[in-house]
Formats: C-alpha cells, structure tokens, sequence
C-alpha cells in the first residue's frame, strides 16, 4: 500500500455566546473528527473591554466568544486537555493575556506548560491595516509582541508566539504580491524586534516558531502559485537576512481559512463550490502545502454559521485527505514551466514592493502607505465587479435562480440569544465580587510596573491571569501606560483619478448642493467596535470621488460621538457600517440619540442584515439598507443624494 502523508490540522473557527456553550460546540467539533482548535473572541474581548463597558453593547458573545477572566477560560476548554491539544487563538492586541489565561489553565488542568502546543495570532500590523482591533500605538504593540515570543522561546518552546496574518489583507483586497509584501514585510519587523532580546545562538530557534495565517482565494492556480512563492521568499529571507542555517527552521509553517470576501448573498449554495476550489489552493502543491486549514461556512455572508453549518466544512476538508488519493504523491508541480513562471513573477513583484517598504523604514513606519494601497486595491476590486469586468456567478452574471433549499425558517443561520450579554455581565459583576480584591490590586501594580519599566509583561500578566483579573482590568492598565491609537484610514480628501462613469452622479452631487445651499456632505460611521472597515472605506471614496464632502474618522466610534461628528459637520446624510451583528442595539442607539437632539438626517445602513432584522430597522425609521448583495456602489451614492436633497422630480 502506497505511504500516504499525515493530513494537516482539521480546524474550524469558532465560539459564541458563552464559554460553556463555545465549550460545548468544540467537543462536539472534536468528536466528528476535528483535530485542532482555532477560537474566535468576541470583539470587546479582542479590543481589551469587559463586557460591562460602553463599547461592549451589543457585541457580547456576537461573532466569538466572550472571554473576561479566568472563569470563562476555565469553562472554555472544561474538559478538554490542553496538554494534548493545539489550539489556536485569533488575538491580537490582548495576545499576551488570552495567552495568560490559556497557561493559568493548564497549570490548573496539572499540564506541562513546556508541552503546550498552539498559536496566538499576535500580529498587530496588519490589524492596523484591515481588521482594526488593535488598541496600543504600533511601537508598544511590537513591543508586546516580543514580549510573547521572548517568554515562549524560555517557558513554551512548542508554542507559535505569533501568526503573521496575511489573511485580512486579502479581506481587505490585497492583491498577490501585495500579500505577499506587507506579510514578509511584517514578520521581518518582529523579527529585528526580537534578535536583540534573545543570545544570537538561539535566535534561529526563534526564527523558526514564526508561522503565518494566509488566505486563499477563488483564483486557485494564481493563489497555489502565491503560496509557492511564499516558502521560497521565506527561505531566502530567513538564509540571507537573518542567517538561518538549518533548512528545517527556514520552512514557511502556514495555516490558512480560504477567502470569505468572496462568498455571496445571492445564491449562497455556490459558495460550497468557492471554498473547495480556495482549498485546493493550499493543498494540492505539497511542497507548499499548509499545516492546517480552517474553512468558512456556505452561509458566512448571511450570518452565523450553525454546527450543521461547520460540520459540512469539516467534512469537506476530510473527504479529499482520506478518500482522494492527494496525500499519496509528492508535488504535482515541480518541473511545471508554467508555475515555475508565475511563481518568479510573484516574487519579483513582492520583492519590489518589500524594498519600497525597507525604504520607508519597514512595516511599522510604511502602515499609513500600506493602509492607502489597500483601500486603492479594493476599490479597483469593486470597481472591476460592477463594470462587468470580473464575473461573479449570481452576482453580476446569471441572476436568475431557484430559492434555496437550504435557506430554511430561521434563515440558513445560527442566532445569539439577545439575553446572553446580560448574562455574561452578570457573571462577570458576581466574579469581580468573588475575588481577593487586595490581589487583584497587587497584580496590577506589578502589571502596571513592568509595562513602564520595559520589562517583558507575561510573568505579570500571568500573575494577573491566577489573581483573577478581568480582560478590561489588563487592556486599561496597558492603555494608561502606552496611550491608545487611532489607525489611518487610507481614505484621503483629495478625489482619485479613477472618475469614468461619474459623469452623471458628480452633477447629481452638483445639483444637490446647489439646492442645499453647500456642498453635499455624507458622514460615514462605524459605531460598536466592529474594525472591519473595508465597505465604508469604499463607500467614502466613492462618495468622495462623486463630489461629496464626507466625513470618515475611521473605527470605533459610540453613538454619541457619530451623532456629535454629524452635527459638527453639518451631515445632510448618515451611514452606518456594521458587520458584527450587532446593527439593531446600535441603531437603535443612534437613532435615539438622532431624536433627541432634533435632528432629522437621513440614515442608511450596511451589514450582514436578515430580512427580519431589516423591518425593524425600518421601523426604527431607517431610510436605506444594504447588504453583501448590494454591490452596486453607484446605486448608492444615487440613493444618498436623493436622501440629502430630493430632486424636483422625486418631490412631485
């Protein structure tokens, strides 16, 4: 019988509404045959709040798993031996205590914390470039970072101290060597943050913990030759910057979850047919083949997914390691002049850009350009749907389908009982009651202490973990001492050149302003702490390229602050973007807030909204809602300038 490899890591991405649910949902995952963990925390846990903070309203137990204390840790992974597990962990900013609380586990569970295996994902880079739950100004953040890795190298050597993500700069609309860059460009700049810290006949181990979390999208033979390109660029820096010798700590160690940015609304059962395509991306070259893959769901662009939901892409990564004959054969592509040619041509592209990078003083220095590239990238991604130029099955092209069947009653997706946020706070007010409260202080002070002093804070923050310290309590001591940080939003004042086909919306614009006695201006907010920003960071540069004035301050804004910066403005219309799930409380909470200082400005939304969700938020007396499906950003912008200023046509 042929000699087949081990398949990599079968892992899905998941956790919501509480620990003991989340729990429940991973051992069940475990028992059909699931062999990692990956966790996903919800949003106040991941930007530093406990669940009783303004900010947390709404988002509690929303798109992960809330985690406040060591409580909820404890509960996370009951019955689960974590000697024996690798998990991984999608976090970032509050890396050094989610990573605190999982060792205060263990040592509780009797493990050898030597023996543990996992990943944090640590890369703060990239949050500021994408996906926006960084909290710490990008110095400190690198500092952290380092702080990690120096102490896993001592006390966790098995433990991947950092996850260089390249995944959501493709969510942001990366194109290959771009990904390629500012991920190569990111590890490069841990890298220099850690070859001072650690004796020089170590470093190579070091170097050799580095993994990376990449993404893989529909275009699977350019994204296959994408990751080939990654292992030999990786290799040649590891050999000639950082003089790696040993081949083995040179190896470019990846897991993936293959793109989301391109599942659809419309006709969701073809998604099925997307991610298997993306996932062949990532392992059909075995010379480039990744160590473990979690893929999303069919229905991710409707909302959560339900266990039925991630069982059947589980079951899909299962079907072609142990019934294909893939793993039975060596790689399928060396010799390939066709992949050997756009393996080269990717490298060179991203070697340009990485020198242009180096240039700037590396990834920390060069995330105001990166960020302005990305939103450039994106918009040329959109820009080339809606003219036709890329076809999207049942978005663009072949509109017309049967319903699906598998969009039942409850809408295809899983809900989050709206009374586990205040649940969750009650636990969290009953846990800060329990605790050795004279402790908790001394945790703190010595947490506080070695964040001024420089000193590496995973001994203090591990203190904290056992004393009982809460995920708000860690975050504000890290903000008192590091002050907090609002990333660029790579939106700038000045209209791009890329204006073909807005002959018609500018004197629309024109018009209206001339009606409205100034120009026209559309405030773009993203209320709760959803940093997922790429749709209204193309809403305003479309509106901006169409000639309206827009105000866009970027992520994380309360409702008082969006209705504060609309009147400061002068905003003739409100756009709200929310992708977490929590459109309704926050809404809510603007429109509220709208009445009650007696302005009435026209709002419109955007996000991943139900068609129930959707009526109540018209109820609420929402002028306009959209969702993936609305592509179609000009359609828009014409919608918000009828809302400013009805036409003479429109009001007859």
């Amino acid at each position: 019988m042929t000699q087949k490899d081990r398949p990599w890591l079968f892992r899905t991405y998941a956790g919501h509404s509480t620990a003991e649910k989340s729990n429940a949902l991973y051992r069940a995952n475990l028992g059909r045959g699931q062999t990692g963990l990956s966790v996903a925390f919800d949003l106040p846990t991941q930007t530093g709040y406990d669940s009783d903070h303004v900010l947390a309203r709404g988002e509690v137990g929303k798109v992960g798993v809330p985690v406040g204390h060591l409580g909820d840790m404890r509960a996370l992974f009951a019955d689960i031996p974590l000697e024996r597990m690798n998990t991984s962990m999608t976090i970032n900013a509050t890396a050094p205590w989610l990573l605190s609380l999982y060792v205060a586990v263990a040592e509780e569970q009797g493990a050898d914390v030597s023996a543990l295996q996992g990943t944090v994902q640590n890369d703060l880079v990239k949050e500021y470039l994408s996906r926006g739950t960084y909290v710490l100004p990008p110095r400190p953040s690198m500092r952290l970072i380092g702080d990690v890795a120096e102490w896993c190298a001592g006390h966790a050597p098995r433990w991947n101290p950092m996850n260089v993500c390249s995944y959501h700069l493709q969510e942001a609309g990366a194109t290959p060597e771009q990904e390629l860059a500012y991920a190569l460009a990111t590890a490069q700049a841990v890298l220099d943050e850690l070859r001072p810290r650690v004796d020089s006949k170590d470093f190579p181990r070091l170097v050799g913990r580095i993994s990376f979390f990449v993404n893989a999208g529909i275009r699977f033979v350019t994204e296959m030759c994408k990751m080939r390109a990654f292992t030999e660029l990786w290799d040649e820096i590891c050999a000639e910057r950082y003089g790696v010798e040993d081949p083995k700590l040179r190896r470019f160690r990846y897991g993936v979850q293959v793109n989301s940015l391109g599942l659809t609304e419309q006709q969701p059962e073809n998604n099925v047919y997307r991610i298997l395509l993306e996932m062949l991306a990532v392992t059909l070259s075995k010379g480039a083949r990744a160590r473990a893959v979690q893929l999303p769901a069919w229905n991710e662009a409707l909302g959560l997914p339900r266990p039925w939901d991630q069982q059947w892409s589980l079951r899909m990564q299962q079907v072609l390691a142990y019934e294909t004959d893939l793993l039975e054969y060596g790689d399928l592509f060396d010799g390939s002049p066709v992949v050997a040619a756009k393996v080269e041509e990717l490298k060179g592209r991203a070697r340009e850009e990485l020198a242009r990078l180096d240039a700037m003083g590396g990834a920390v220095e060069a995330i105001p350009y990166m960020k302005g590239r990305l939103v450039e990238a994106n918009s040329e991604r959109l820009g080339a749907i809606e003219r036709g130029e890329t076809v999207v099955v049942g978005v663009n092209r072949w509109q017309e389908a049967e319903p699906s069947p598998l969009v039942g009653e409850d809408g295809g997706i899983m809900t989050v009982d709206p009374g586990v946020e205040a649940d969750q706070i009650a636990r969290l007010e009953a846990w800060r009651g329990a605790r050795d409260a004279p402790r908790v202080e001394r945790a703190l002070e010595a947490l506080r202490a070695a964040a001024a002093e420089g000193r590496n804070v995973m001994p203090a923050s591990i203190e904290a973990a056992r004393a009982g310290v809460t995920t708000g309590e860690w975050a504000g001591v890290m903000r008192a001492v590091h002050g907090e940080y609002r990333g660029p939003t790579g939106v700038s004042e000045a209209p791009s050149n890329r204006v073909e086909g807005l002959d018609g919306l500018r004197a629309a614009v024109d018009a209206a302003s001339d009606r409205l006695g100034r120009r026209l201006t559309f405030l773009v907010g993203k209320p709760g702490l959803d940093g997922h920003s790429n749709g209204a960071e193309q809403i305003a540069v479309r509106a901006r390229d169409c000639g309206m004035r827009i105000s866009y301050a970027g992520i994380r804004l309360t409702p008082d602050a969006i209705v504060e910066a609309a009147r400061a403005d002068g905003a003739h219309v409100v756009g709200l973007s929310i992708l977490s799930g929590s459109h309704l409380p926050l809404v809510e909470a603007v429109m509220a807030r709208l009445r009650a200082e007696g302005m009435a400005i026209p709002v419109v939304v955007g996000g991943i909204i139900p068609d129930e969700d959707a009526a109540r938020l018209r109820a609420l007396g929402v002028a306009r809602i959209y969702t993936p499906k609305d592509f179609e950003l000009n359609r828009i912008m014409g919608d918000v300038v009828e809302l400013a200023a009805p036409s003479e046509m429109a009001a007859e």
